[in-house]
Parts: structure tokens; C-alpha cells; sequence
């Protein structure tokens, strides 16, 4: 027996709803993030609400959650239905992590049907593209969306790796993004009317959803082909490719995950940061946990925080450069400290939980060569001395 157990938070009587957070007493939880728990457990027809130990406040929803409901509330799930995080294998000879980076597309720059219909990322496109949603295809996005090449770090289950095809020292594409402007424009549809409430028309609200979770299912490989051919390589076909925003019907009721991957005997990818690995796991998470596990490292700082104490501990540079030795391009400097690896929680405290609340088993872990954020013309662009200058300053 784990000498972990989840613990049960207790709510008034009024409140039907159980609350269950899977995290260690040494585990750090804002009492924010937990009082949006007991928000959502007090609303009508919810049932039981599992915690993830990268809980976090949320815009008044907590991030990390799984909420089991009889009645469909489209914010829970929030604005950006469909995102989530899939894995592509890739092969490259040598990769060195200065010169990948430099050949790393702008993926702020949309594909165009028309305009880049030569573009060889297409042949990934069968059928039509979910709602016709042509806008923002192949962007990547902003806040902690990535693209990643990374390489697989330590085998944990060789056995279940090689059924992945996986052996230590390959490489992956990691792809974190959404379903962009999609899942807005929905959920906005909602609350221009409804505000927070329920949707009076839950089939409507899921036929547009599960479009934007398609929508961003598509996108993640429209992604991972841009950056294959930009790299010299082929797209392959993602080995894990889970959404940890949606919701689904379960057992007769609305099963809401917002930062929660579904966790019942699929492969997920749980991100670490961008100077961190992030883990490969098995998840196995029973009802108790709403068939749900942790999304990744979880914020322990507000962005406003983190670029505070960031620009007082840091320099552009030395973000530029992880701990692990990888690259990250973001040429937007902003984002480079409110995404800096400190402002996440420790990825290996998040992993142990869910081991220890029998949620997951690893399997193996991705460690960063190159995180790409935004285009960054110091990578990109030819040197002047400014860049000259910045590279001798690198370790």
C-alpha cells in the first residue's frame, strides 16, 4: 500500500460533490487552486471532482482537474477546446542543437490553403479540415504551447518503449497546442449568452467540440510535418497524441478534464519544462480520479511573478540556454521569463504522485534539444555583431 493516500477535502453538507486531490502532503497546492475546486464541486449537478497534483488557479477554474457532472458546463473545459499533446518519432543524423535551431519554421506563420498549397506539410491532411476552420492552421500559439525536438532520456519499461518503438538516444517531435481560435469563438458563442452556466443544448455544444478536438488533433501534425521537412526529415505518425482539454460522456455523465489528460490505459506524454524532461507514462486511473492524470508540471507562479523574479535573477541569455544543455526559440522576451523553467513545479514531485496514487507508470523520458516558442530572428537571421557578439557569450 502507498503510504500516500488522496486526500479528501471536506465540504458543507449542501455540496453533493466529492472532492479528491492526488498529491503528497509535501506536495505544494495553492489555496487558490483549491478554493476553485470547491467552487466547482458546489455547482448543480456535480458529482465528484479529482485534483491532479499540477493543480493550479485557473481564470475561475482550476487547471489540472477532472469534474464529473450530470450537467455539461462548457467553462470548464475553457476557451481552448482540443489542446493537447502528441508525440512524433523522427530520425535525424548528428542533431546539434544550434543548427536545428536555426532551421526551425515560423510557426507563428499560418499555412495558407491557397498561398502555400506547394507546402509539403499538406500530404498529412486526409479529408476536409474540421469546421472549415482554415485560420491558424500550423501555428503553434502562445502561453505554454511548444514544439520540442527531444530526444528519448531514460528507459524505465523497455518493454512497453520497444511496443512504442522507442530505445533510448531516439528522437521525437513533442507538440503542445490547442484548437487556436477555434474553441474560443465556441466557448464565447456560450457565455456571450449563458455566462458561466450550462449549456441548454449539450449535443449542439459537443458536435462543435469534438470538431475543435479534431481541429486540434490535426493541427499538432500539420506542426510536427512544417518542422520534419524544415529539419530534413519525414513526418511519421504521431505514438501518442492525448487532449487534456475536452469533455466526454462517461458512465452516463459529463466528464469535464481542464489540464488533465485521460488517463484510462492510454500513453500520455506528461510535459515537463523547457529545462526539464518530461515523462512518458502508462496511465492507469480508475474512477476515484475521475480516468484522469496530470497534464505536466503545473505553474507554481502567476506569468506576472515569473517575469519579476525572473528578470531580477536572469538574463535573456541564460534562458536561452536550459540546464539540459537544449535551446529554446522565443523571440518574444516576455514569454521567454513568464515560461522560464522555475516557474513551473518540480515535473518529478508530479510523476511521483501519480505513482504513488497508483494513476501511472513511466515509461520513459524526452529530454529537450530544441523548444521552439515563438520565431526568433537572432537564430534565424544572418549575424550582425549584436548576434556575433551574443553567441561568444554562450557557454
Amino acid at each position: 500500500m502507498s503510504q500516500h493516500h488522496s486526500r479528501r477535502e471536506s465540504l458543507p453538507q449542501s455540496a453533493p460533490a466529492t472532492l479528491s486531490v492526488f498529491a503528497s502532503p509535501t506536495s505544494w497546492i495553492e489555496s487558490e487552486a483549491l478554493a476553485q475546486c470547491h467552487q466547482v464541486a458546489a455547482l448543480d449537478g456535480m458529482i465528484h471532482v479529482a485534483a491532479m497534483p499540477d493543480l493550479h488557479p485557473g481564470k475561475g477554474v482550476p487547471i489540472g482537474a477532472a469534474m464529473a457532472s450530470t450537467v455539461l458546463y462548457p467553462f470548464l473545459v475553457g476557451s481552448d477546446i482540443g489542446c493537447g499533446i502528441a508525440v512524433f518519432p523522427v530520425k535525424l543524423k548528428r542533431p546539434v542543437p544550434e543548427k536545428l535551431a536555426a532551421r526551425f519554421p515560423d510557426l507563428d506563420h499560418p499555412l495558407d490553403p491557397e498561398r502555400d498549397a506547394d507546402d509539403p506539410a499538406w500530404e498529412i491532411v486526409q479529408g476536409d479540415i474540421p469546421a472549415g476552420h482554415v485560420e491558424g492552421l500550423g501555428t503553434v500559439g502562445r502561453g505554454n504551447h511548444f514544439v520540442e525536438l527531444a530526444r528519448i532520456g531514460t528507459v524505465f519499461d523497455s518493454g512497453h518503449a520497444s511496443r512504442l518503438g522507442l530505445d533510448a538516444g531516439d528522437l521525437a517531435l513533442v507538440v503542445h497546442s490547442g484548437s487556436r481560435g477555434l474553441g474560443e469563438r465556441i466557448l464565447r458563442a456560450h457565455t456571450e449568452i449563458h455566462g458561466a452556466g450550462p449549456t441548454p443544448d449539450p449535443a449542439a455544444y459537443l458536435a462543435m467540440h469534438d470538431d475543435a478536438v479534431r481541429w486540434g488533433s490535426l493541427n499538432r501534425r500539420l506542426l510536427a510535418a512544417r518542422v520534419a521537412h524544415a529539419l530534413g526529415t519525414e513526418p511519421t505518425e504521431p505514438i501518442v497524441d492525448q487532449c487534456h482539454n475536452l469533455v466526454e460522456i462517461r458512465d452516463g455523465v459529463y466528464l469535464h478534464r481542464k489540464g488533465a489528460a485521460p488517463g484510462d490505459g492510454r500513453d500520455v506524454l506528461i510535459a515537463g519544462t523547457r529545462g526539464t524532461p518530461s515523462y512518458l507514462v502508462a496511465a492507469h486511473a480508475g474512477p476515484d480520479a475521475n480516468h484522469s492524470v496530470a497534464h505536466g508540471a503545473g505553474r507554481k507562479m502567476s506569468r506576472a511573478d515569473a517575469l519579476r523574479r525572473g528578470r531580477a535573477k536572469h538574463t535573456v541569455e541564460e534562458l536561452r540556454r536550459t540546464p539540459v544543455g537544449s535551446l529554446v526559440v522565443c523571440g518574444d522576451r516576455q514569454l521567454l521569463f513568464e515560461e522560464a523553467p522555475t516557474a513551473y513545479k518540480r515535473i518529478e514531485q508530479v510523476i511521483g504522485d501519480l505513482v504513488d496514487h497508483d494513476l501511472a507508470t513511466p515509461v520513459a523520458t524526452t529530454v529537450p534539444l530544441v523548444t521552439y516558442k515563438t520565431p526568433d530572428l537572432g537564430y534565424t537571421a544572418r549575424p550582425d555583431r549584436r548576434d556575433a557578439r551574443r553567441r561568444r557569450g554562450r557557454p
